[in-house]
């Protein structure tokens, strides 16, 4: 026995993509539009034709009852031999079907069909006795028509009718002058209605291309996951056209570029950005993890122009990189304490190698004196700072940097003026900021002061801290005795890209984020920051930070 094939599960069918459902609707649409139209013009075709038909009938009927030779013919004992020629000579004329001249009685005396002459009329004759000329449709001997009866009057006879004249034309003429204006609409409405399918295909093919056959409830969805993702990621995501203005910008990235009110549709060059900042985001070309800086933030951006034939703007990604940024700075530091306290305890052991080789010697009071020398020179400089400065992150940033500039060869020393007492700090200035200013301060003076110097330098390698909170503001300044910083640079050295990890004696364009940042941190906290020659002939940058009312001890 032969089983039966199963058939295959029958596919379910979503619905239609909005591309069809529009090219559907438009080619219903299109198509009740051309048939109406086809229908009305049809109607209107045949009142013309009817309208057309009665009046060609009534100015042949009125042309024959107006003629001298057919009132002459009235009056004669034999009118037929005479009316018979001329109504055909003149129906054929006039583009009638026939003209029949009658009796008042409704006697034809002439007819198209011959065997029909001397038989009644076949229609309607009281209201041209009564002299009126008259309309109407009516079945005769060439099947129904549409007829025009008039009468004729004999001015001998005063005016009296004396016969009647009817003309009209058959139905059936009528209908085949319809016909043919019927085809050539219908062929008039067929190349609307695929020349209006045609157009309708094309736009529908382009609406399909642009929402990738989706369908209109894929598309809201769409919509509402496009929305609640753009408010829920945190990152900044920023779309530009191609015109470089704002097409689309989430709350992140408002939050990052510190943008107030609504930015859709302004020119990024309008929106207030720092110069080099604009200048990325108008980059033709991708940019990857670029670091760049607003008024208080650290910002990574990646940029990825879109384009498809002709260029259309560009996506750009914004990430927060303050934080992070502060942590390597403290990184750095605490590498750098490591490396110095590395540093130290080699040193260290180096004298702790030469005390005990004094005392296996037998040299006791020169190794004492040795040791105490040692201790005195490392404790000054530790109870200096410690008792200056109150502040604990300052204190150990400012010894850690110690360690690191003996290390280089270089003095650092901190002023007789300063003085930060406990409590002194609000806690609404972080911490973090403070290492981030003074750390890269130091870093750079180090860096300006260490040998080998550039031209201009005179004495020890040196660099002078002063840390002081008097008089409702912090002061921090860092005063080195190296080459120092070209006037004409005095403004660029605050720029991204700008370190005195270059060339002192002709500072250039680097890496450097450190004194950026510094202006940055600075401005953050209400501040301000100014750069000056040291009296050592060096760089001397003066940071002065509020302190918030009520923040004081």
């Amino acid at each position: 026995m032969r089983l039966p094939r199963p058939r295959p599960p029958r596919r379910l069918r979503g619905p239609r993509s909005l591309a069809g459902q529009l090219f559907a609707m438009q080619v219903v649409l299109v198509a009740v539009v051309v048939m109406g139209c086809a229908v009305f013009a049809y109607l209107s075709a045949g009142r013309q034709a009817e309208e057309t038909a009665q009046r060609q009938a009534t100015a042949a009927a009125t042309a024959v009852a107006d003629s001298p030779a057919v009132v002459a013919a009235a009056r004669s004992a034999h009118p037929t031999a005479t009316l018979q020629p001329y109504s055909e000579r003149l129906r054929r004329d006039a583009g009638v079907d026939f003209v029949v001249v009658m009796a008042t009685d409704g006697t034809r005396w002439t007819h198209p069909e011959p065997s029909a002459i001397g038989k009644k009329y076949l229609g309607h004759i009281g209201p041209a006795l009564r002299g009126e000329i008259f309309p109407e449709t009516h079945m005769g001997v060439l099947g129904p028509s549409v007829r025009v009866v008039a009468p004729v009057r004999d001015p001998r006879r005063g005016g009296r009718i004396t016969a009647l004249v009817s003309s009209g034309i058959t139905i059936k003429t009528i209908s085949a002058q319809l016909r043919d204006q019927v085809l050539a609409l219908a062929g008039v409405a067929a190349a609307a209605l695929a020349l209006g399918g045609l157009g309708t295909y094309v736009i529908n093919a382009r609406l399909r291309r642009h929402t990738h056959g989706m369908n209109a409830g894929e598309l809201g969805r769409m919509h509402d996951y496009h929305q609640a993702a753009l408010h829920a990621v945190r990152e900044g995501l920023l779309m530009l056209d191609g015109q470089r203005r704002v097409a689309l910008i989430n709350d992140g990235g408002q939050e990052l570029l510190g943008l107030s009110g609504d930015a859709v549709g302004r020119p990024v060059t309008e929106l207030g950005l720092p110069p080099a900042l604009t200048e990325a985001l108008l980059a033709p070309g991708p940019r990857v993890d670029e670091l760049q800086l607003t008024g208080e933030r650290v910002l990574v951006i990646n940029s990825s122009p879109v384009s498809g034939g002709e260029r259309r703007g560009s996506v750009v990604t914004l990430r927060d990189h303050t934080e992070l940024q502060a942590l390597s700075g403290e990184l750095d530091s605490v590498r750098g304490f490591t490396e110095a306290l590395r540093s130290q305890a080699h040193e260290a052991a180096n004298r702790l190698h030469t005390v005990v080789s004094l005392i296996e010697l037998g040299r006791s009071e020169e190794a004492v004196e040795f040791a105490t020398a040692e201790l005195e020179l490392a404790q000054a400089l530790t109870d200096q700072v410690v008792g200056a400065v109150a502040e604990p992150v300052l204190a150990a940033l400012l010894l850690g940097k110690a360690a690191q500039a003996n290390e280089r060869g270089v003095d650092l020393t901190l002023t007789p003026d300063s003085r930060i007492d406990d409590g002194l700090l609000p806690p609404a200035l972080p911490a973090r900021d403070l290492v981030t200013v003074l750390g890269n301060l130091l870093d750079n003076a180090i860096d300006a002061a260490a040998p080998p110097r550039g031209h201009g330098a005179d004495g020890p390698p040196r660099v002078a801290v002063t840390a002081r909170a008097a008089d409702g503001e912090l002061l921090l300044r860092v005063a080195d005795n190296g080459p120092g910083v070209a006037a004409d640079a005095a403004q660029e050295i605050f720029q991204r890209g700008w370190s005195t990890k270059q060339s002192a004696a002709a500072p250039a364009r680097g890496r450097g984020l450190g004194l950026a940042l510094v202006q940055q941190a600075v401005r953050r906290n209400g501040g301000a920051v100014t750069l000056d020659r040291a009296p050592e002939g060096g760089a001397r940058f003066t940071v002065r930070l509020p302190l918030r009312a009520g923040a004081t001890a």
